[in-house]
Parts: structure tokens; C-alpha cells; sequence
């Protein structure tokens, strides 16, 4: 079995979203490795040297199994690929990413690809979507992963949930990629770079 994983950014000595990846790991923990007890990331990760956006992987099981730290740089994104990706599953984030680095590999010309399972848009093979339809930010309601950042723009009412279907796409002007790394509106293209 795969081990699971907790990408957190640090950035001038602080952690962000700490709580909610914290809830994601022990859920995935009791989820699939039926643990109940919890555990604590603050416990783990020392962001006090880390004054650039620095990469805090953690891997874990049912335990903490390994704690990296990497300077990070974001990958610019400009133009996005759809593909169809209807046996993508990533609920939890593990080490295993092969669906999605095998999608990833269909963008072509394209930076990324924006993946449809059950005829709906997704993610990324990175990030979570948000699109803009004049009024708000649209999520998609069935993403491939729940992100942390996803979470806390839901929790803050910067972003809604809908179902969005390729069809649906001229409705919107702008798309926005986010994850834990990539803050909401770091990466804002138009709907017309989506290459269908």
C-alpha cells in the first residue's frame, strides 16, 4: 500500500492551514488505515530556518514516517488541456500519483491538463479549480482531491461549490488554480486558455 502524504507551505517561519491539513491526514488515517487516535503535525514540522515559500512534505501512515523540507517555486501555468479521466481516483493524497502523472502526460502543448470524470470538471494534476461566472467563484463540488486550501476559501465564502460540465464553461470568464502552495489568485487565466 501506498503511504499518504501532507504537502504544507511555510513561508517566513509560519505554517499555513495547519488545522485543516491536520484534519485531513486524520481522517485519511481512520479512513482507510482505521486508526482513532490522532495526531498533530505541529508536533513534526520546525518552519523557524524557512523565511522563503518552502515545501514541508510529510509522509506518513499510521505513523509520521518522514518530514522533508524544499524551496518552492511555482510552475507557471498559462494554458490548460481537457482530458477525460473517468477512473482518476485521489481521494487521499498518497505517494501513488500514477493516474494522474499518466493524465498529466496528455496535455501536449498545454501546461496542464483540467481533468473530467463523470462528464464534470475536477482539478488539475496539481491544484484545485475555482471559476468565475460574473458574480463568484465557482468550485467544482466533486474535485479529485479536497484540497486544504479548498477547504478554507469554502470556510471563508471566497468560493462556492456547483457542478461544472465542459459545456458549462462559456459562463465563465476566469479561472483560478490554488493549493496549499499556490495562493487563490496566484494563477488567474481566461476560460478561452482551456484547450478543449
Amino acid at each position: 500500500m501506498s503511504q499518504f502524504i501532507e504537502t504544507i507551505r511555510i513561508e517566513n517561519g509560519r505554517i499555513y492551514n495547519l488545522p485543516y491539513h491536520n484534519r485531513r491526514m486524520n481522517e485519511t488515517r481512520r479512513d482507510v488505515l482505521h486508526q482513532t487516535g490522532s495526531l498533530d503535525l505541529d508536533e513534526c514540522i520546525r518552519p523557524g530556518n524557512y523565511r522563503e515559500r518552502t515545501k514541508c512534505r510529510v509522509e506518513y501512515g499510521k505513523d509520521i514516517l518522514k518530514v522533508e523540507y524544499a524551496a518552492y517555486h511555482i510552475r507557471p501555468v498559462s494554458s490548460l488541456r481537457l482530458v477525460t479521466g473517468d477512473e482518476a481516483a485521489y481521494r487521499y493524497k498518497s505517494t501513488d500519483r500514477s493516474v494522474l502523472n499518466r493524465l498529466f502526460a496528455l496535455r501536449e502543448a498545454e501546461d496542464d491538463v483540467l481533468i473530467v470524470r463523470g462528464g464534470l470538471l475536477t482539478d488539475t494534476s496539481i491544484c484545485n479549480l475555482a471559476f468565475w461566472n460574473g458574480q463568484q467563484w465557482v468550485t467544482p463540488s466533486v474535485p479529485l482531491l479536497a484540497g486544504t486550501k479548498r477547504a478554507s476559501l469554502l470556510d471563508q465564502g471566497k468560493i462556492v461549490t456547483g457542478d461544472i460540465r465542459p459545456e458549462d464553461l462559456p459562463g465563465y470568464s476566469r479561472i483560478r488554480l490554488f493549493n496549499a502552495m499556490i495562493e487563490f489568485g496566484e494563477i488567474d487565466l481566461s476560460v478561452d486558455k482551456i484547450v478543449l
